[in-house]
């Protein structure tokens, strides 16, 4: 899925109180349109979460947040998600 110049796929909050809330995408390529992740509730949604006490940690998970990648991963995942249905 080419997203290239796609402005509904990409957009950046740098007036909010937590930008950037993950660390290890460069700031410029921080996307928040996923602020909060649509994969969440997925078990497998292959993010870099940890499991404590039972909730998901999402706390340095980079999968909704990687610039213009996290879109169309997200996509795929909603889309394989609801085929199963």
């Amino acid at each position: 899925m080419d997203v290239t110049g796609k402005h509904y796929t990409w957009f950046q909050n740098k007036e909010c109180e937590y930008f950037p809330c993950h660390k290890g995408v460069r700031e410029e390529e921080f996307n928040c349109l996923f602020c909060y992740c649509p994969l969440y509730r997925m078990p497998d949604c292959r993010g870099g979460f940890v499991m404590r006490g039972g909730i998901k940690d999402c706390s340095y998970c980079l999968l909704p947040h990687n610039g213009l990648e996290s879109y169309p991963y997200i996509l795929a995942k909603l889309r394989e998600e609801n085929s199963k249905q």
